[in-house]
């Protein structure tokens, strides 16, 4: 499988930092007298802090649209279009997206967004804290080449967060035909919930079973972890730990980005990854 982290973002071992929009307009915890341009102004902070500190790219999801829904309505998916639209200005470095739950409007956002990676569950049936999920793979790729995105990368979740095949399959097992026929640009292992460490054991029999596979981190990179994570995934999606104190609910702290990307280039220059 062709390295598209290097081409894409520019490095291998690569951080994507997330940017979590704040809620959203009919979201229960929307704040509608600060209004969109709150939401707005949260997001510039954190891009900045995360571009201060040395971020590889970034990743825009709305987090805070609790409780979570699997069919997304048009005023969320609408209003993440306007805020990426805007925020463009100040990124400069490459950026994904996605919308939580929703992998057709994740697809859709990321399309017409210019983003160029998404991450989801685009296989598999499973049973979630919001009920069934099933995954409508076929769908989704052919919605990505009818609005001409066919560059658009598509990071399969191996067993979404806070997730279970509703078969009780293994989940390398049941990955093993899509990984064959859809051809997944990456897969993707999360710990149970954000902020707790990705599944090392379940990543490294991944590693084993796809060993030419672009493999990524979802969860749990901390400077204590960065280096288990880092022997066996490509990649890796970090939020809760460049908070300000560590905590999810907080803004981004540039300092916190600086002192996990230090790190991160340490591992990359002692292994002769180029930077």
């Amino acid at each position: 499988m062709n390295n598209w982290v290097k081409e894409v973002i520019g490095t291998d071992r690569a951080l994507i930092g997330l940017c979590h929009f704040k809620a959203l307009p009919g979201d229960p915890l929307y704040d509608a007298d600060g209004g969109i341009e709150k939401v707005y102004e949260a997001a510039k902070l954190d891009i900045i802090a995360l571009q201060e500190g040395g971020i590889d790219a970034i990743h825009f999801s709305n987090e805070f649209s609790v409780p979570y829904l699997t069919e997304v309505p048009f005023e969320t998916i609408s209003a993440m279009a306007f805020l990426i639209g805007e925020l463009k200005r100040d990124l400069r470095v490459p950026f994904g997206c996605n919308v939580i739950s929703d992998p057709k409007a994740s697809v859709a956002l990321a399309s017409t967004t210019g983003a160029a990676f998404i991450r989801g569950t685009f296989t598999g049936a499973y049973s979630t804290n919001m009920g069934l999920v099933s995954a409508k793979g076929g769908e989704l790729v052919r919605l990505r080449h009818n609005l001409g995105r066919d560059d658009l990368k598509l990071i399969y979740y191996v067993v979404p967060e806070s997730a279970g095949d509703i078969g009780g399959r293994d989940p390398v097992e049941a990955m093993k035909a899509s990984y064959f026929l859809d051809k997944p640009d990456a897969l993707c292992v999360a710990g149970i919930v954000a902020g707790k460490k990705s599944d090392t054991e379940l990543m490294r029999k991944v590693r084993q079973t796809f060993p030419e596979a672009i493999i990524f981190a979802n969860t749990g990179i901390t400077p204590d972890t960065i280096e288990e994570m880092f022997q066996v995934a490509n990649a890796g999606f970090v939020g809760t730990y460049l908070k300000v104190d560590g905590v999810f609910e907080n803004p981004v702290d540039a300092e916190r980005v600086k002192r996990l990307m230090d790190k991160a280039r340490n591992i990359r220059e002692r292994e002769g990854v180029a930077l």
